[in-house]
């Protein structure tokens, strides 16, 4: 029986605020759900007194974590079935919040199979243009380089998750709706998630995803539902809230399309506001499937493994 891999995003709201009793709840909620990755963002103080916090949830979780600059993001893994084969520390020449970002092997499929290029991102807040330009960098996770055994060059699979804080592209049946952006109560708000179209009015933000899809870095949820009319993996990941505006789906998790065959399953299990203010999403792969995209040995790529 092929095991099945459990893949989880949570931005966990502050990283519990400094509550530490709220920090262990919340990640032990995470430990029910069995991942064998986790994509967290705000990972605040997570990097103080040496790294403490971190691995603290290393040790809750039964993980191996990984930090990105500043404490915005990380990445936990399964040692059992992941194995670090490389960090990239600076990810992109800007980012707010900047990503972690790793290239991990999946033990399952062998020594010799292609790594997974991983990333864990929180894209910015308050501006429409940083996203963009963020999310173009991010899609350079969908073009970096492996060398074979045998010397060829290959494209590594790809998954990256995280908070868009944007729209996903309106399309797909079941996706809350986008936002009117005159009934956003926060003034400051309407600018934070819109941005000028060419007709010189301003327009909800579907930048990114728009960006990541271009760039073949798929959204799982939607590639999941629109196959199997599953409208709960288009879930919200935010709630509706007085100032802020109707349900969003903001957290998302994108692959590229050689992954997508492996996927057996996507969903949101949402969290009291209490605990935070943005839900889990959870995606599910074959295990064997997995390791089959992974061995596969596509044509040798003629530019160079990128730097």
């Amino acid at each position: 029986m092929s095991t099945h891999i459990t893949l989880l995003s949570w931005n966990f709201e502050n990283n519990g605020g400094g509550d530490s009793v709220k920090r262990l709840q919340a990640h032990e909620r995470l430990v029910s759900l069995s991942p064998h990755l986790v994509f967290r963002q705000e990972m605040w103080r997570a990097d103080a007194d040496g790294n403490a916090i971190l691995y603290e949830l290393e040790g809750v979780l039964g993980m191996r974590g990984w930090l990105g600059p500043q404490s915005c993001t990380a990445v936990f893994a399964d040692p059992r079935f992941f194995h670090p084969v490389r960090e990239w520390p600076k990810p992109a020449p800007m980012w707010v919040l900047p990503p972690t970002t790793l290239s991990m092997r999946y033990l399952p499929a062998g020594r010799e199979a292609t790594p997974l290029a991983l990333a864990s991102y929180h894209l910015n807040y308050a501006s429409s243009t940083n996203r963009a330009t963020e999310a173009e960098w991010l899609s350079t996770w969908a073009d970096k380089k492996w060398t074979t055994p045998e010397g060829e060059t290959v494209r590594m699979p790809c998954l990256v998750a995280g908070d868009n804080n944007s729209y996903p592209v309106p399309g797909t049946e079941g996706d809350p709706a986008l936002p009117v952006l005159d009934e956003i109560n926060d003034r400051p708000h309407r600018l934070h998630r819109s941005f000028i179209g060419p007709d010189g009015t301003r327009v909800m933000d579907t930048r990114p995803d728009e960006a990541l899809r271009t760039a073949g870095l798929e959204d799982v949820a939607r590639h999941w539902s629109a196959k199997h009319g599953d409208k709960t993996a288009v879930s919200r990941t935010v709630n509706a809230c007085e100032t802020h505006g109707p349900d969003a789906r903001i957290d998302r998790l994108y692959a590229t399309t050689d992954l997508l065959g492996a996927v057996t399953g996507v969903d949101v299990i949402e969290v009291p506001e209490e605990v935070s203010d943005h839900h889990i999403v959870r995606v599910t792969l074959d295990g064997d499937l997995l390791s089959d995209v992974l061995n596969q040995q596509p044509s040798a790529l003629d530019s160079l493994v990128t730097p």
